[in-house]
């Protein structure tokens, strides 16, 4: 069996760390078992999805290397399918439309609740036959009997009971498919193999599964991968910092070392902390992933990134300095050598930004200092010494730090 998988963000917002780690996971798995990744935007939320949420995704994608095999599908583009297939689902009595209003629905949740029963679809036009209206919905027919079992591959086997799962909405009154019911369209239309994505969404796995056996579908194999959590254990967001796949190349950091922390996040291969993309390919498998959640920790990922930078090219690290010098607005010297400056502090930042702030005092000239230490530095012996350093570095050829050190 050839794997396929796939990356299916909704684009009503920036690309965020946790889609980026399932992208990650997606890509390595596909990569790892010779088979391929495809990229899939989940836009049918009109009000919400934005082109420059799209665009965000693109730019994200790009930057960590993560690159799909097709082209880019949009469910937007795909809604006669779904009317398709759930027409389909009416003609053989698997889906029935539904009248009842948002008031009768919160009045049975209330009512459920109070009872401690789990709020759901009590199945009232389930049987009546209701022909399309403006004001009706349509329902998936859940089976009333009998259970969904799967094998997770990182939560290992869970059973459903059908009694536990209402008669979900697969089609809203203005014609929208919903979530769950257009994602299992797609992925059987893709010929997705494996699903890999967030515990959250766990819960919806049953419901899609009922809807691939009533369909005749192949069903496929599924991965939920932990939650990413911040420092106080609650999940990451805003408030922890960067969450912002772009954010961090616009903080200093390199692709390939925010790849290398996003693969560790949840995933292991013995003590190894860094990787090529080449070896994570070699040796990701969904056996690796922790069912526990994994915590940000921007500390071990600064760590990370200081040991890609120690390593990289120096000219590529004088290229995004001088970017970053035009973001501060830094007009310096072309004479300037920015290679000698990279070479000077590359050992010593933790990312680009950083190496920016150290060398700045070579880049630009001194306007102001502090007239107390002045006075309390600049001794008249101090300043004998200096002037003598002065006339030897002004005869000597060899610059070698041995030279130097013999000299002063």
């Amino acid at each position: 069996m050839k794997v396929i998988t796939r990356f299916a963000p909704s684009p009503t917002g920036y690309l965020h760390v946790g889609g980026a780690r399932t992208a990650l996971f997606s890509y390595l798995y596909a990569r790892h078992h010779g088979g391929q990744f495809e990229l899939r935007i989940e836009d049918t939320d009109t009000e919400r999805s934005t082109e420059a949420s799209v665009n965000a995704i693109f730019e994200g994608m790009e930057w960590l290397g993560l690159e799909y095999d097709s082209e880019v599908k949009y469910q937007s583009k795909n809604l006669a399918r779904y009317h398709e297939v759930i027409d389909q689902l009416l003609e053989n009595d698997q889906a029935y439309y539904c009248d009842c209003s948002k008031e009768r629905l919160d009045k049975i949740r209330e009512q459920q609740m109070k009872s401690g029963e789990k709020p759901r679809y009590d199945g009232k036009c389930r049987e009546l036959g209701l022909k399309k209206s403006t004001d009706t919905i349509i329902r998936f027919k859940t089976p009333q009997t009998g259970e969904v079992k799967f094998k997770d591959h990182v939560r290992g086997e869970i059973t459903v009971a059908n009694t536990e799962l209402d008669d979900l909405v697969i089609a809203r009154a203005d014609g929208m498919p919903t979530y769950n019911f257009s994602v299992v369209v797609d992925d059987a239309d893709m010929g997705i193999t494996h699903v890999i994505r967030g515990d959250d969404h766990i819960n919806n796995t049953p419901r899609q599964i009922n809807i691939y056996q009533a369909l005749g579908l192949s069903v496929p194999e599924f991965a939920h991968v932990p939650m990413i959590l911040g420092d106080d254990g609650a999940r990451l967001s805003k408030r922890h910092g960067a969450v912002s796949v772009m954010q961090y190349s616009e903080d200093g950091y390199l692709p390939e070392a925010v790849l290398n922390y996003l693969v560790r996040l949840g995933w292991s291969a013995g003590d190894q902390e860094l990787f090529t993309k080449e070896e994570m390919v070699k040796l990701f498998d969904l056996s690796g992933v922790n069912r526990a959640p994994s915590s940000f920790n921007t500390g071990k990922l600064n760590w990370i990134n200081q040991q890609y930078m120690q390593q990289a090219d120096s000219s590529r690290l004088a290229e995004l300095l001088q970017k970053r010098l035009a973001v501060l607005g830094v007009v310096f010297d072309e004479n300037i050598d920015l290679l000698a400056v990279v070479e000077m502090f590359k050992d010593r930042a933790q990312t680009i930004n950083e190496l920016a702030e150290m060398g700045l005092f070579l880049l630009q000239p001194i306007t102001t200092y502090d007239e107390k230490a002045e006075a309390k530095a600049f001794t008249e012996s101090a300043i004998a010494s200096l002037k003598a350093v002065i006339d030897k570095c002004e005869v000597i050829d060899d610059w070698s730090n041995a030279d130097l050190h013999q000299l002063i």
